[in-house]
């Protein structure tokens, strides 16, 4: 190996991470644009139930009011408004986290019994 290729080398490495950094704050700052741009606050989807491929109904807060409303692959409708009393959010299981190690020996007891 001469000189000139060991030099090639080092300035396509130097060039190859210098294109890595880029790509990650580059990624950053779109991300962190687009968090900014869509940021609402009195708008918010509750909850998405889909009825088919492109048809879905959502319960939407606007402001401090609740609607159910049709989402269809070309129309948006309003089917009803409800109270704050009406909503009641749904109630999220707590769920202890999922010990990794028994859980793969399990799969590998499975896996001794074959």
């Amino acid at each position: 190996m001469n000189v000139s290729s060991v030099a090639q080398l080092f300035t396509v490495l130097v060039l190859f991470i210098l294109v890595l950094v880029a790509t990650y704050y580059v990624t950053k700052w779109i991300a962190k644009y687009q968090k900014g741009s869509t940021f609402t606050a009195n708008m918010e989807i509750m909850e998405t139930c889909r009825l088919s491929s492109t048809k879905y109904l959502q319960i939407v807060r606007v402001v401090n009011k609740y609607m159910v409303i049709a989402v269809c692959k070309d129309t948006v409708t309003v089917l009803t408004e409800l109270s704050e009393d009406e909503y009641e959010p749904p109630v999220l299981k707590s769920s202890d986290p999922v010990d990794f190690s028994k859980e793969f020996e399990k799969v590998l007891e499975k896996f001794k019994k074959k």
